[in-house]
Formats: C-alpha cells, sequence, structure tokens
C-alpha cells in the first residue's frame, strides 16, 4: 500500500484573500478519503510566525509552522494565495509584498512543483517565477499582471494553466478547480471527480474553461460604444460584420477597430465572437437545442464554426462543454441578460 505523503504548503501573509487559503486543504482532505492510499496529502499552512494571520475576509487563521520551519524539508507543492487592495474609484489592485516574495522564492527552490491561486500570481511573478511563461490570474488584476511583468504572457481567460511545473489559477473560486486539477494529475481523474461530487460542483472544469467573458463585463467609457454592445446582442444571429457595426456608429473601419482596442482592449470581430460564445454557453447549459440551431440562433451559421470558436475560446468542443454544464432540460430558448453573460456557471471569480 502506498505510504507516500504529498507535502502541501499554503502561504500565509497578513491581509490573504481567505478562500484562497481554505478552499484548497478542502480538496485534498477529500482526495485522502476517496482513495484508498495511506497517506496522501498532508496540508501545512506556513508563515513568518506562528502568531495568527489576519485574513482579508477578517478571519484569523493560525499557521501551522514558520518559513524558517520548513528549510530543508522536500516540498511536494508550494500553493501562493493572493491579497487586494481597492482604491477609492472601487479599482482592484494585487498587492505584492517584497518579503513575502523572498520566502516564496526560497520555498520554490525546494518543492517539486508551484501553484498560485488568483492574484497570488503577481507573487510568482515577482520571484521570477513565471518568466517566460504564460500564466493567468483573476481578470480584474490581469492587466496590472501584463504591465508590471511584460515578460509573462499573461491569458486571463482560463480557469487555470499548467507551463511546466507552475500552474496558476484564476479567480477566487477557482482554487477549487485547481485543486481538482492537481489532485488529477498526483491521483487521477476518477478520484478528482469523486471529490468534484463531494464538494458539489457539478462537475470538474476543464482548465481551458474561461473564468466568464471579460470582454463583455468590461464597460467602456463612451456611450456609443455601450449602445452597440447592447445591439451586438440584441442582434446576434445576424452577420455583424466590421463595416455593419461601424457604420452603425458612423466612422469608418479602422477607427472602429481602433475605438475597440481603446475602449475594449479587443478587436470588433473578437467581440463579436465573444458574445455569441457566451450566448451559445448559456443555450448549451440551459436547452436542448441541436448544435445545428445554437450555430444558427448566435450566428455563427454553421456547426463547424461553432465547434471553432469553442475551442479558441474555452479550448473544449460544445458537445464537451454541455456534456460537463448542462442543467435540467428545458425548452428551445435562453433569454440572455442585459449583461450579455446569460445565467452564470460555478463561478470563477
Amino acid at each position: 500500500m502506498n505510504t507516500v505523503r504529498r507535502l502541501i504548503v499554503i502561504v500565509l501573509f497578513e491581509g490573504v484573500d481567505l478562500l484562497d487559503v481554505t478552499g484548497p486543504p478542502e480538496v485534498f482532505s477529500l482526495a485522502r478519503r476517496e482513495t484508498e492510499e495511506a497517506a496522501g496529502y498532508e496540508v501545512l499552512l506556513a508563515a513568518e510566525t506562528v502568531d495568527p494571520v489576519t485574513t482579508a475576509a477578517g478571519v484569523r487563521v493560525l499557521p501551522d509552522v514558520t518559513f524558517a520551519g520548513l528549510s530543508g524539508r522536500r516540498v511536494d507543492t508550494l500553493i501562493v494565495p493572493g491579497a487586494v487592495e481597492v482604491d477609492d474609484r472601487r479599482r482592484v489592485h494585487a498587492i505584492v509584498d517584497a518579503a513575502v516574495v523572498e520566502r516564496v522564492g526560497q520555498l520554490a527552490a525546494q518543492a517539486r512543483r508551484v501553484a498560485s491561486v488568483c492574484v497570488g500570481a503577481h507573487v510568482l511573478a515577482a520571484a521570477g517565477l513565471l518568466d517566460g511563461k504564460r500564466a493567468t490570474t483573476h481578470w480584474s488584476t490581469a492587466r496590472q499582471l501584463a504591465d508590471d511583468h511584460p515578460e509573462v504572457e499573461v491569458d486571463a481567460d482560463p480557469i487555470f494553466i499548467r507551463e511546466g511545473d507552475v500552474w496558476t489559477g484564476a479567480g477566487i473560486s477557482s482554487c477549487l478547480d485547481l485543486s481538482l486539477a492537481l489532485v488529477a494529475d498526483d491521483l487521477g481523474e476518477a478520484v478528482a471527480l469523486r471529490v468534484a461530487r463531494q464538494l458539489v460542483m457539478y462537475l470538474k472544469r476543464p482548465g481551458g474553461q474561461s473564468q466568464f467573458s471579460v470582454p463583455l463585463e468590461q464597460v467602456s467609457t463612451t456611450r456609443r460604444v455601450e449602445e452597440l454592445r447592447h445591439h451586438i446582442l440584441r442582434h446576434i444571429a445576424e452577420p455583424l460584420t466590421v463595416a455593419d457595426l461601424a457604420a452603425r456608429l458612423h466612422v469608418s473601419d479602422r477607427q472602429l477597430t481602433r475605438i475597440f482596442k481603446t475602449e475594449l482592449g479587443t478587436t470588433p470581430h473578437a467581440y463579436v465572437e465573444s458574445a455569441r460564445v457566451e450566448v451559445a454557453r448559456h443555450r448549451l447549459e440551459s436547452t436542448d437545442a441541436t448544435l445545428e440551431r445554437v450555430a444558427t440562433a448566435c450566428g455563427f451559421g454553421t456547426v463547424d464554426t461553432l465547434v471553432r470558436a469553442f475551442r479558441r475560446r474555452l479550448d473544449t468542443t460544445p458537445t464537451e462543454y454541455r456534456r460537463r454544464f448542462r442543467t435540467a432540460a428545458a425548452p428551445d430558448t435562453a433569454p440572455v441578460s442585459p449583461s450579455g453573460r446569460g445565467a452564470p456557471l460555478v463561478p470563477g471569480g
């Protein structure tokens, strides 16, 4: 019988996000219960001292061990959570403490793999652990990560990304998805799926699934672009070419592209595709519509185009997406909220 204990170390510091810290241990604890292995995981919370750490939620957490106390110990997985601050304009910024960065760099050298949760990616980046790698973080701080660390290829869309022995996770509750992926990597998909059921997660989400459609959530600073966004959602089944959209704003095609880049950080074509994928997701989750009807209703025209868009945006197929996230059978109707998101999934933060 396997008696290997995998030591999971979670970094603690003042102001850390509570769920980032408590979510992963729940997954690893359930993995111990769902496997026949005699030992499984050992989870330790590590901080500079063993004094209680006050999280962003105001809940105090007691560390198991100091950073110094881990010196020389082999760590299987180092998990680095994050912390944020919100300015007077309600803008979110990741907090990066130099002392924490230094400790993470030291512990990473002792670890088989390293994983960040949410804005913990900023700490990994500051420690140089993401240089030349593709990484994700919470969508609200993705631009900050890209600006602060141009050597990192930031992708704000996936729930988690694996680059060799370095994993990065998206926002808040997706710490469960990341932890499930680590369990699957260690113990296999079957164990991870049993854990997902115990957590009452619908099913383990694929890493490529979007946190949610970030371009649809971004708010422009001009009324005419906001009106155009709503026009796109109201006419999602129509062609919606760049020329059509430009004419609606009374600008040239080139000027429209510049406006979208400035206001929404994307191109008109990419934005329309994101909107169509979002509407298609909702239909796949909540209706029995065939792929042909979904493709037509969402403006893709053909199933092949729908499939290509899903692979590009979510790294999965419409059929696989429906299998994983289908709710109870429903009529072939799928109203979309004004924001374009429809009914959300288990939120990715």
